[in-house]
């Protein structure tokens, strides 16, 4: 049975209010995004962009080649975030390609 490792980010900027979660579970050779949630009075701010960016930089501190951002349909407004992140491979047929942003 192997130790879980999970990484979080609270973000708390404004004077003690919790702003956002970010849950990120550490595989072997990735990140794998679990979950993030804000404030959405804070949608402004851009705390789901900044919790990926975030995660970008965990994993490469910790020497990480992928993080997994997890399922995504691209028919799915709240999933539309997925795309604009690259490179971008996806999980189609039982392998891994990559995609272009123009073929999304």
């Amino acid at each position: 049975f192997k130790r879980a490792r999970v990484h979080h980010l609270g973000l708390d900027a404004l004077a003690g209010q919790l702003l956002g979660v970010a849950v990120v579970d550490h595989l072997d050779d990735a990140l794998s995004a679990v979950y993030t949630f804000y404030d959405p009075q804070q949608s402004e701010r851009g705390l789901g962009t900044y919790a990926i960016l975030w995660e970008i930089e965990l994993a490469l501190h910790l020497g990480l080649p992928w993080l997994y951002l997890g399922y995504w349909l691209p028919e799915c407004s709240k999933m539309s975030y997925k795309g604009r992140y690259h490179p971008l491979q996806i999980w189609r047929d039982g392998r891994w390609i990559w995609r272009d942003a123009a073929l999304l």
